[in-house]
């Protein structure tokens, strides 16, 4: 069922960050700093499939994520939800049960055996498909998925995470270049935000991970 309304943006931010906050999602840690998959250590780490195990948690993020992309992209915009292997499926599966279409889910490459697909359940030709994730960091693995997709046939021009680093400029215009337009709920800078009116972490640890998150690429 399509949620009938939801709050302002910097509210849902906040609010965003505060589940994921209350749910232990968020770990800083500038003393051992946790290391990207492209070799950057960073003081941050965030974990948003533990979300699928708190449920009213849950739903309230989906219906958050849900009324963005029907404000962002129009109510009649989609026809088919993608979720990108493997944290992006269950979300996906959320969001096509409001919006009522199918969905689909895109391999991170073909499996090796049987149809050797990247796409897994029934996607057309011309279909409108969004794409959905749980985060993005730099928009990579993004465009892998999209690509993905449109070697179908169907068009791509949307993808819906819930949290967005928020962090590297050159995200947005990559996956804009791309044809591809990014909706999120929160940033790093809304977490941090939401920590210190919290009280979650010491004030030395906020200090280190906003000066990362000012300048990622030098902090290490």
């Amino acid at each position: 069922m399509i949620p009938s309304s939801y709050p302002d943006r910097a509210t849902v931010a906040r609010l965003t960050a505060r589940m994921l906050l209350d749910i232990k999602a968020v770990h800083f840690n500038a003393q051992e700093p946790f290391t990207f998959a492209s070799g950057l250590k960073a003081p941050t780490y965030i974990d948003c499939r533990k979300l699928i195990s708190f449920p009213r948690i849950r739903s309230s993020l989906m219906d958050f994520l849900t009324c963005r992309v029907l404000e962002d992209a129009g109510f009649e915009a989609f026809d088919n939800i993608a979720g990108g292997e493997t944290a992006g499926i269950p979300f996906a599966a959320l969001v096509a049960e409001r919006l009522a279409l199918p969905m689909t889910y895109v391999r991170k490459k073909p499996k090796g055996y049987g149809r050797n697909a990247r796409i897994e359940g029934a996607m057309s030709e011309g279909q409108r498909v969004l794409l959905v994730e749980d985060l993005t960091t730099d928009g990579g693995s993004k465009l892998s998925f999209v690509d993905a997709i449109r070697e179908t046939g169907a068009e791509c021009g949307h993808t819906a995470v819930i949290f967005y680093y928020g962090i590297f400029p050159e995200t947005e215009p990559r996956l804009a270049e791309h044809g591809v337009k990014l909706h999120y709920l929160c940033t790093w800078w809304d977490v941090l935000a939401e920590a210190r009116r919290g009280g979650d972490f010491d004030a030395a640890t906020l200090d280190s991970v906003e000066s990362f998150l000012r300048a990622p690429r030098d902090w290490a």
